[in-house]
């Protein structure tokens, strides 16, 4: 294989000198053009057009030769005809291969055959590929090189490149909803102290100037509630976050996130946001609001509203009205005649094991089945430790999960903004590592923070449901992934 990809490359070589003998520069300067897209769009016989792009397919034909030119943008058959080419560009013609990248000059055309074309009248050269195209421009078989090597992966795959233009336009629309609703965008620290506002294991990292360790930001949530203390009502972060844990087809170590911040909001202007964000992208972005998402030809709805259930009563719709008032041998034996196989042994610091039986039931065998949107509510409180308790229910959090086809596609809060009762969960979180709480945030909260909504989702899941796509990989441009 290494034998005949450097003979490719001996041969592209030789093209490249002889086109410099012809007197083509091999790799060109700026090349003002139009988009392909806009020349179909504006397509008018016999109207002069200059377009630039890549050559993906070379028929040679003596005296009448098609190439079929990509830009990014669209597609286009050229023509190169003997009677319209001097000798010198009809003779380089010869020496061009695919995945070279040309400026055109000509007049528009449409074939017997109805194909819009464009008859060349001058070209130059402006880049020349010395490596071979993979398998003729049908694109990369195996989907490990695919995202190893990307830029190849955009050059042949048109779904591929649309799915990451369709990512930026999601991003620019999430941005502009936001802004249009009084929301300030902000930037906080992506190199802090310590890691908070989540429960992540960070990437660590060294200041030298500073001479002083710190982290690599799991979460921006504890700087902009600061801001919120500050007087910056409506914030929001849209960035990069980093956790050094696993890897799988939902998760990368670095990540986008969107975190949304509101004074005197709650758990309810949150699930707001989000009823009024998620149509609005489909509006504005994808086209429809029904959108085809997995193997198994579900279709996701994202026309509001979206269903409001609380967690134990999805747990009792499933399991029975009495799951809660039986003791731990029965539920686990109901769980296994659910298909659910569990472990005796389940332990989470300050959680019993019921309860974590329960949190396995609703994981495995509920929140995978919920397709369509749907907010779960009113969480038991072990597991969001740092939220506001519900009103009526001290052992309840008011929080919401936004679950879609399955998986969490982020959490909304009532926020804790009580400093004595923050101070009291984190030390419970950090238990002996008490140098782990932020004293600081804690600081910021005694200044006084108004009662407040919040939120943050990831963005590469959001693409992810929005594309129809299984895969993070397939909407981060460039994963991790293990060396080779």
């Amino acid at each position: 294989m290494a034998q005949e990809t450097n003979e490719y490359r001996e041969n592209r070589l030789a093209s490249l000198k002889a086109l410099a003998e012809l007197g083509f520069t091999p790799y060109g300067h700026a090349f003002p053009h139009t988009d392909l897209k806009v020349v179909r769009a504006e397509f008018e016989e016999g109207k002069e057009v200059t377009v630039a792009g890549r050559l993906l397919m070379i028929r040679r034909m003596g005296k009448m030769n098609f190439c079929t030119l990509n830009d990014g943008t669209d597609r286009f058959q050229l023509i190169f005809k003997r009677d319209e080419l001097d000798e010198r560009l009809f003779t380089g013609f010869k020496q061009l291969n695919l995945g070279d990248i040309i400026g055109v000059k000509g007049r528009l055309f449409t074939t017997q055959k109805g194909e819009k074309s464009v008859i060349v009248k001058d070209w130059d050269l402006l880049a020349k590929a010395l490596e071979q195209p993979p398998e003729k421009f049908h694109g990369l078989a195996d989907q490990e090189e695919c995202y190893r090597r990307r830029y190849v992966d955009l050059m042949t795959n048109d779904e591929s490149r649309e799915r990451f233009f369709t990512r930026s336009r999601l991003i620019m629309e999430i941005r502009k909803y936001l802004w249009d609703r009084g929301f300030v965008e902000v930037e906080t620290p992506i190199l802090q102290d310590q890691a908070g506002g989540a429960a992540a294991k960070p990437f660590f990292s060294h200041f030298n100037a500073l001479d002083k360790d710190c982290v690599m930001r799991i979460a921006p949530e504890l700087y902009l509630k600061r801001l919120l203390v500050g007087g910056m009502n409506k914030v929001f972060e849209l960035g990069k976050d980093f956790r050094n844990e696993g890897i799988d087809r939902t998760h990368n170590p670095e990540f986008t996130v969107c975190e949304i911040y509101e004074a005197y909001g709650d758990r309810k202007s949150m699930e707001n946001i989000m009823e009024g964000l998620l149509p609005h992208l489909c509006d504005k972005v994808i086209g429809t609001r029904k959108v085809p998402y997995g193997e198994k030809g579900d279709v996701i709805d994202f026309t509001p509203p979206y269903r409001r259930v609380a967690y134990k009563d999805l747990v009792k719709e499933l399991m029975g009205d009495d799951w809660f008032d039986l003791d731990f041998a029965t539920q686990l034996e109901k769980a296994k005649a659910k298909g659910q196989e569990t472990d005796t042994n389940l332990e989470l610091d300050g959680v019993t094991t019921e309860l974590m039986l329960t949190h396995e039931v609703y994981d495995k065998l509920i929140e995978r089945n919920l397709m369509q949107p749907t907010f779960v509510t009113r969480i038991p409180h072990e597991f969001v430790p740092l939220a506001k308790a519900c009103k009526d229910d001290p052992s309840l959090v008011d929080v919401f999960e936004f679950v879609v086809a399955g998986r969490e596609l982020c959490p909304g809060y009532t926020e804790q903004n009580d400093p004595l009762e923050q101070r009291k969960a984190l030390e419970n979180q950090a238990g002996e590592d008490t140098e782990k709480i932020d004293e600081d945030f804690i600081s910021a909260l005694e200044c006084g923070m108004p009662p407040t909504g919040g939120l943050g989702f990831g963005v590469d899941r959001l693409v992810m449901f929005l594309t129809g796509t299984d895969s993070i990989r397939d909407v981060v441009l460039f994963p991790q992934l293990k060396r080779t």
